[in-house]
This record gives C-alpha cells, sequence and structure tokens, in this order.
C-alpha cells in the first residue's frame, strides 16, 4: 500500500518540500501526517478525504442520508462511535458502515460484532458528515426519550420527596430512575448537542418551560408538568452547590461536566419570581477552540487597523456590546496574538472562559472580596506589560485601569454599551473626569453577533422596493446585487441560518476627537464628529452589516434585529 503522502503528490500535485515539512512537523510533535498538511494548508480536506479513498481502495460517500435508522443508539455508546469516526448506516434502501478513518479496522470489525453486520460494506465519509449522522441519530432518540420521560412525570406522585435525587450529583450516572435526574441529563446533553449558550428554566403560574439559546435566539425544549418544578430546581442547585433551602434569595453557582468527549462549564443562576425560581445556566464549552481575529468577521480595513492597535505600547482599548456578542472572544482573539515569551500578560476574569497557555488568568471572587479592583490593583504591582480586565463595572476599576494605562501598560476591557460613542459617556457618567478619558483611551470597538446564512440551503432573492423602503434602502444601494436568504433544511434545523459572525464598529480617538470629548460627553454628538471627523471615517454596526447582507453572508432581518 502507498503512504498517503506519496499518493498526495502523486495524484494531488503535493510539493515534496511540503511532505518534508509536515514529516518534520510529525517528527517534533507528533500527530497524523494527514492533519498537518490540512493544517498547514499544503492539502484540502476535501483531497485529504480523496487521497484516503485512494490509498485504502474505499468508495468515498459526499452525503450521508438525513432519514437513517437510528436502532443502534441503544446498543453503541455515542461516545464510542465518535472516537473511532464511525457510524452503521440503514435506509431502506441499503445498509453499510461509514468511517471518516480506515485504520480503525479493529473497532470497525467490534461494531459489526456487536451489530450482528459481519461483513458489511465499508464506505469513506467525512469527519463532519459522520458527526452530523450521529448528532441526528442520537438526537431523535434522546427527544423519545425525552417524551418517556414527560409521561414517567405526569404518572409520579407529585407529592413525591426530594430525597431519591439528592444522593446522586453526577451527571452521568445513568442507572438512576429518577425522572428528573433523566431529564436535567437530557437537557444538559442535548443542549450541547446543539451548541447551546443558554439554557433557561422558567416558572409560569401553571407551566413550567424549558428554553435553550442556540447562535443567539432562544427554542423550546421541554414543558414539565408544574409539580415537577421544585424536584428540577432543586436538582440544578444541588449540582450547581447551591442551597436548596433558600428560595427567596437569588443565588449563583457552577457546574463541571463531561459530555462524551467535550468538557464544560456551566454557571448557574437562580432568581425568585412569583411563579418560583426561574434557573438560567450559561455553557462554555472548554473544548471550543479559541478563534483567530481573522475568523471573527470583521472588515480588512477595520482588522488591519484593529492589529496596529493592540501593538500599541500602552493605553486602553474597550470593546463594548451586550451580554453574549462576543467581546471576550474578540479580546482572547487579540491576546492570542500578542502572548508570547518576552511579554508579561495577566487578566482578571469573572469568569476565565478561556484558558491560554502563557497568560496568567485570574479568577473574581467576590466573596472573598477578590474584586475586580482588587484583582487589578494587585495585578498593576506583578510588573505586566498587557492587562486584561473582564468588565469596568465601577469608577474604582475604571480608575485603576486608567492608572495603568497611563504608566506604560496596555489594557484591554470591556463595558456594556450600545455603541461605540457611548461607551465614552458611560466612563464619565461612572464619575472619570473627561480628560482622563481622552488621555488614556486609544479605541473603542463596539460589535454585535449575526447568524450567517446556512451555506447548504442559501438562496439568491430580489427583495421588493417596499420591502427595502422599510429599511431604509433603495434598489439603487443595492447596485443590481441580489440578497441572500437560507431556505431551511436539515442542516440548520429549518432555520435558514447556521453559526454566527460579527459586525463592527471601530472609533478610534484621534486628537481631533480626543480634543471634542474635553468639551461634551454627548454620546451623539461625539458619534457625529468620529463619523466625519476623516476621510476614512469610521463604518458604525448598520453599515458594516450591510457590507455581510451585500456579500451574502446574512441577512437584512438579523442586521436590523442586532442593531
Amino acid at each position: 500500500m502507498k503512504s498517503l503522502g506519496q499518493v498526495l503528490i502523486d495524484s494531488f500535485d503535493l510539493p515534496p518540500d511540503s511532505l518534508d515539512e509536515a514529516l518534520a512537523v510529525q517528527q517534533e510533535k507528533g500527530g497524523r501526517i494527514g492533519e498537518i498538511l490540512v493544517q498547514q494548508k499544503n492539502v484540502s480536506p476535501d483531497d485529504l478525504l480523496q487521497a484516503r479513498s485512494e490509498q485504502c481502495g474505499l468508495e468515498l460517500i459526499r452525503h450521508l442520508p438525513p432519514n437513517l435508522d437510528p436502532f443502534f443508539t441503544s446498543r453503541v455508546p455515542i461516545h464510542y462511535l465518535k472516537k473511532f469516526k464511525m457510524i452503521p448506516v440503514a435506509t431502506p434502501e441499503e445498509s453499510y458502515i461509514a468511517v471518516a478513518d480506515p485504520f480503525y479496522f479493529q473497532q470497525v470489525d467490534d461494531l459489526q460484532r456487536v451489530l450482528n453486520w459481519d461483513g458489511m460494506q465499508i464506505y469513506l465519509a467525512s469527519q463532519e458528515e459522520i458527526y452530523k449522522a450521529i448528532n441526528i441519530a442520537y438526537d431523535k432518540t434522546s427527544q423519545d426519550h425525552a417524551d418517556q420521560v414527560m409521561q414517567d412525570m405526569d404518572i409520579e406522585d407529585p407529592e413525591a420527596i426530594i430525597s431519591e435525587i439528592e444522593e446522586t450529583a453526577d451527571l452521568l450516572d445513568d442507572t438512576s430512575d429518577a425522572p428528573v435526574i433523566k431529564l436535567v441529563n437530557l437537557m444538559l446533553s442535548q443542549a450541547v448537542r446543539d451548541n447551546a449558550s443558554d439554557i433557561h428554566i422558567e416558572p409560569y403560574q401553571d407551566m413550567v418551560k424549558i428554553r435553550k439559546r442556540v447562535d443567539g435566539i432562544l427554542y423550546d425544549m421541554y414543558t414539565p408538568p408544574k409539580h415537577v418544578q421544585s424536584k428540577l430546581v432543586s436538582r440544578v442547585k444541588i449540582m450547581a452547590k447551591l442551597d436548596i433551602a433558600e428560595k427567596r434569595l437569588p443565588q449563583d453557582g457552577r457546574i463541571e461536566i463531561r459530555i462524551a468527549d467535550r468538557n464544560v462549564d456551566i454557571r448557574v443562576s437562580t432568581l425568585p419570581t412569583s411563579f418560583g425560581e426561574r434557573v438560567v445556566m450559561r455553557l462554555l464549552d472548554k473544548s471550543n477552540v479559541l478563534l483567530s481575529l481573522t475568523d471573527l468577521g470583521m472588515s480588512e480595513r477595520d482588522l488591519n487597523t484593529f492589529l496596529q492597535l493592540i501593538k500599541a505600547p500602552h493605553g486602553i482599548i474597550l470593546v463594548t456590546g451586550p451580554t453574549g456578542s462576543g467581546k471576550t472572544t474578540t479580546l482572547y482573539s487579540a491576546l492570542s496574538i500578542l502572548n508570547k515569551p518576552d511579554i508579561n500578560i495577566i487578566t482578571v476574569e469573572d469568569p476565565v472562559e478561556y484558558q491560554i497557555k502563557g497568560i496568567s488568568q485570574v479568577q473574581v471572587n467576590p466573596k472573598i472580596d477578590l474584586t475586580f479592583a482588587n484583582g487589578l490593583r494587585t495585578i498593576v504591582r506583578q510588573d505586566p506589560d498587557i492587562i486584561l480586565v473582564g468588565e469596568i463595572r465601577d469608577l474604582e476599576t475604571a480608575e485603576i485601569a486608567i492608572q495603568a494605562a497611563l504608566t506604560g501598560h496596555l489594557v484591554f476591557s470591556t463595558l456594556h454599551t450600545n455603541d461605540s460613542a457611548s461607551a465614552v459617556t458611560r466612563l464619565i457618567d461612572m464619575g472619570v473626569e473627561s480628560f482622563l478619558v481622552s488621555s488614556s483611551v486609544n479605541a473603542i470597538l463596539a460589535q454585535r453577533l449575526v447568524r450567517k446564512i446556512c451555506e447548504q440551503c442559501k438562496e439568491p432573492f430580489n427583495p421588493g422596493s417596499e420591502f427595502l423602503a422599510q429599511v431604509g434602502l433603495t434598489t439603487e444601494d443595492l447596485g443590481g446585487r441580489p440578497l441572500h436568504r437560507g431556505r431551511g433544511c436539515t442542516e440548520c434545523l429549518h432555520t435558514g441560518y447556521q453559526g454566527r459572525i460579527g459586525i463592527f464598529e471601530l472609533m478610534i480617538l484621534t486628537d481631533e476627537l480626543k480634543n471634542f470629548i474635553l468639551t461634551t460627553s454627548d454620546s451623539n454628538q461625539i458619534r457625529q464628529k468620529a463619523l466625519s471627523s476623516s476621510s476614512d471615517s469610521m463604518l458604525t454596526l448598520r453599515q458594516d452589516g450591510l457590507q455581510k447582507i451585500l456579500a451574502g453572508q446574512t441577512t437584512l432581518e438579523e442586521v436590523f434585529r442586532v442593531t
């Protein structure tokens, strides 16, 4: 059998020098030669798949059927299939096993034995296709399982005490027969599989609603019976190590769980309402790969400017926007560029969302009086070059951050404001003197996240003049170009959208703008000045969104929803 490298050289025009370079990386760091070549952008994932097909003599399947039978879900654990990148496919027309890595032949044999599928045909498919099919199959089963759990809850004695669930605090302890534990496990595993950012448990007068937020939009998950409410909330509070007897005061806690191959950190917040305690869980997937700045969606002009700004020797760079608008991701992406052995970077955060090697990260803990201000005051004495403050919440934190910026440190932080100009108003409103703002702040980046049109069902369309008029545009603004939208398919759960991209408004505090800030703190006047101050003036959030609409990345409705 030819080596994979030789197949890529012979059939896919891979330069031998590129292979030698990848082999040197493999010798030093380990890993698979194909993956290294893809990372180095010397081979496309599609070419790698075709080369593997040629190397092993396995036929390649581009798309697995969406209607495959999930008969195997009760007999094969999901993590087994994901670990070895394979799935048994059974449709009314055919049956076979699809694999992404043909060298797990021992595991394929084991799977055939478990399913009594000896001698079954093997095909090659991409890892993405296999993972997508696995998720669909186990989602179908979990939905049926959820319906059964709901029925069990209706039958269950409403007066049953919660002692039965207090003992089991492990999410993946599947031996428990308590329907509430099953429901919480299902709720968390489904939310993680759907890449949800939050889960809401909302009590109402005669019902309880469980919802998840995916790509910034809330979707209904389950509606369990009302009598389950207290047990459901108690189960979550036990997992988060909160006081289950305290139902009158808000509480905050955290849960760490593992679902298949993903470690998830969950922040839990409870709030007493008229009809019982409301619970919101924020899910942080620790296995998520940190995005690079180029992947966030900044225009080339803003990206080049921002890259220059983050290399400044001192000053403050603020990122603003509401909760969940990707501020922390942007700052971490900037830090990962600056993270070098000769630079000392220290952060103070609440919570630490990404672990980055080479950066000292401090977790805020108000219970022991480790606040942003106290943490920041100590960090300044730790000889840092760059400081990240998770959020400027009060005058004390703002003043220490400004002092740090004025004494030769580069400071990154976030603020909750609507746009970049409002950040200046917010700081002055906190009590910071306007001359301190103008002398310390280098730039303010406002951002939002909009949903991207699903690539699988994307289609062009020509909006009517009435529709354009509603959003203040004309057909001339479009320049004859069609807009795009998602038709809706199984890939995007029939929403027409998949994934998100940022829209940005970068306001640089030029000397002219700094002088203007000394005369007024009115955000509208500051904004107008920034828009008119130079020929290369800033793009507003909406203007940047419009560029992404014309590029076919998102829709008018999305941009107007968030701006």
